[in-house]
């Protein structure tokens, strides 16, 4: 169990890690922190409609499986025999 425990942290930090970094690449939709740092300026010089689409889709993706290694390591942690 402990080796699923170390492998279910480790892919839990990394998808949190890949997670911040999607959330970050996309497009600010103006009005808040984005416009402060440039992205009201340059809204229509930002990706394409295609390469949006595919970001929007890989971060949800990325989500999801953030979402199910949360669960996973909360149910290993409750049915954990050993009790540490």
């Amino acid at each position: 169990m402990t080796v699923l425990r170390i492998v279910l942290q480790v892919l839990l930090a990394l998808t949190s890690l890949f997670l911040t970094l999607l959330i970050l690449l996309h497009k600010g939709k103006g009005g808040g922190l984005s416009d402060m740092f440039g992205g009201g300026m340059s809204a229509s010089v930002g990706s394409s409609g295609v390469a949006e689409r595919n970001l929007n889709r890989i971060t949800v993706a990325n989500a999801v499986l953030w979402a199910a290694v949360v669960v996973a390591l909360g149910l290993v942690e409750r049915f954990d025999p050993s009790g540490s």
